[in-house]
């Protein structure tokens, strides 16, 4: 079972015929008027109209068109949406079990436009998206923050955009107080992009936040695709896992009972099969692992990618990992900070899974390590309890029992995440010699789990802002604590004494600075951790803070984000 093919969204598209494909692409040029590769709401509200469909369910064609809510179409979903439109005027309905049952088997036709006859001919007459003077070029690299546009013909947007301080900063470098629009950006993504590069980075760099919090963040982070996380003990399946999900193997891959993946792989979608050193990886500016050049050789040299064609891949990527060690392998030194990089990945991946088999249910030190790295990330995380089907059913209620409670010792807290039951084996069917009664469970519990899989990239946007408005939050309590701390320091003698109190008393300078601004105490990072970063700088260095920085943080918060959020909405404001 690699794909679902029961999904519309995640099966491949019906087939059209060549004559349909040409007409959906001219109308599609049609609709694009800015010729970016894009047909924003208010475009598509234009062009909709023609359709005679009512209002109300020409907001469920975009909702279900626009179903990963970047806040626009490109030409796949706007073939989608145009199929949508079909269906609505044949049968008065916008749905998914009515686009399963008519789209797929490909013989539904165009849906009936007003006046789309006369565009057409006057497109085939002329090209009115050719740049006429200046009108369009394609955004060159900002002067103000790195931020650059790939040369693709989505990239080719108005000159206007080409410079952050037409909406980020005044001429003066002061907020303009200016809220973002259209002519600014035309996706969610690239206005957190906007926001990231012209108003957050310069703070973070000042303050030094990716020392403390996670690496900063470059382009290709905010355009980078879905990835799912692998984190488990050595032979629990994970890279079985992978094969399972894919329906095939990908290159390099060394499946085995004894500890076999002894590298990080990064699973994604190429055109051919190929592997990929991790040096080589990390200075590919489309590919979102540029920030893990902070751990070294030792770590690039366990960490490649893996890419083949696949239709799963289209959609995410997938990380595989070295089993976590335990027991007297514990003792073996790694070359790299295993915990720093599994926490990196968990910052920026939109699902983490857990393995764990009938057999190895302990949780080793460094096992507990990596799982209390992804604090602030429990919406993540799933467990899956794989290969089920080796116990019986007794063994199995008690196998779970124990590892519920294991795993509420270690996330210490009383709501544990949810767990899968299962056997995720692509060369195996699921045994029922030892739980024929087990067979239907774990059955529906895979069909349960494959389901969040395939629902990623539809909640990918969603998910893009809620880890930026997560890492902004960070920010803004790291600044308060640094600003906090050099307001301590004495402005001439005694320095390093007053350095190791404010160390030693971590504690209740945290607790200072949250009476003090109203904080949240479960938003303040581990003070042992943070004592232990903070020990290597000089407080003295940093900048005092100033009132101004807070208030812009506090802007995007309240203001930049739900307003761009708003801005890409569904354009008929309901569906």
């Amino acid at each position: 079972m690699a794909y679902d093919n029961s999904n519309p969204f995640q099966s491949p598209a019906p087939s059209r015929n060549a004559d349909q494909k040409e007409l959906y692409h001219t109308w599609f040029r049609i609709a694009d008027e800015d010729g970016d590769g894009k047909v924003l709401g208010q475009d598509a509200v234009k062009f909709f109209q023609r359709s005679g469909v009512l209002q109300p369910l020409l907001a469920k064609v975009w909702t279900l068109s626009d179903s990963a809510r970047r806040g626009y179409l490109d030409e796949k979903s706007f073939y989608k949406a145009m199929e949508f439109i079909s269906i609505a005027q044949q049968t008065g309905e916008v749905s998914v079990d009515a686009y399963t049952r008519m789209a797929l088997p490909g013989d539904l036709p165009p849906p009936e436009l007003d006046g789309i006859d006369e565009l057409v001919s006057r497109m085939s007459g002329s090209n009115p998206f050719s740049p006429e003077g200046e009108a369009f070029a394609p955004i060159a690299s900002s002067s103000s923050g790195g931020l650059s546009q790939m040369s693709s013909p989505a990239s080719v947007l108005p000159r206007q955009q080409s410079t952050k301080s037409k909406w980020g900063q005044s001429s003066k470098g002061k907020s303009s107080g200016r809220r973002m629009t259209t002519k600014d950006c035309t996706s969610i993504v690239e206005g957190l992009k906007v926001i990231y590069f012209s108003k957050i980075k310069p703070l973070e760099e000042t303050y030094k936040f990716g020392a403390f919090f996670s690496s900063y963040l470059n382009e290709s982070d905010f355009s980078a695709k879905p990835s799912v996380l692998l984190l488990g003990q050595y032979s629990t399946g994970k890279t079985t896992f992978i094969k399972h999900l894919l329906g095939q193997e990908y290159p390099g891959i060394h499946i085995g009972p004894e500890p076999t993946t002894d590298r990080f792989v990064v699973v994604y979608h190429g055109l051919e099969e190929r592997r990929t050193p991790g040096n080589t990886l990390i200075v590919q500016p489309d590919k979102p692992y540029q920030g893990l050049s902070q751990y070294g050789n030792g770590f690039l040299a366990k960490f490649e990618g893996a890419s083949c064609p696949n239709k799963l891949l289209e959609e995410i990527s997938l990380v595989d990992t070295p089993g976590v060690l335990s027991g007297e392998k514990q003792r073996i030194e790694r070359t790299y900070n295993f915990i720093d990089v599994c926490g990196w990945f968990a910052a920026r991946c939109d699902l983490i899974l857990l393995l764990f088999d009938p057999h190895k249910l302990d949780i080793s030190d460094e096992f507990k390590q990596v799982i209390s790295t992804l604090k602030g990330h429990d919406d993540k995380v799933r467990v899956v309890l794989n290969k089920a089907d080796q116990v019986d059913m007794q063994q199995l209620m008690r196998v779970y029992g124990a590892l519920m409670w294991s795993l509420g010792k270690v996330f210490r807290s009383p709501e544990v995440c949810k767990v899968y039951l299962g056997s995720f084996n692509a060369d195996a069917p699921i045994r029922s010699d030892l739980n024929p009664a087990g067979v239907e469970l774990f059955t529906k519990e895979q069909g349960n789990l494959l389901n969040d899989l395939y629902e990623i990239p539809q909640r990918s946007c969603d998910r893009k802002v809620n880890e930026f408005v997560k890492r902004i939050r960070a920010a803004k309590i790291h600044i308060l604590i640094m600003g906090y701390l050099r307001r301590q320091m004495p402005a001439m003698m005694g320095k390093q004494k007053a350095q190791e109190k404010l160390l030693r008393n971590l504690s209740d300078c945290f607790a200072h600075v949250q009476r003090e601004y109203h904080l949240p105490m479960g938003d303040f990072p581990d003070v042992n951790r943070y004592r232990e970063i903070l020990a290597a700088f000089d407080l003295s260095t940093f900048p005092k803070l100033r009132d101004k920085d807070i208030k812009n943080i506090e802007d995007v918060l309240s203001q930049d984000i739900p307003s761009l959020v708003r801005q890409f909405d569904n354009p008929y404001g309901g569906g």
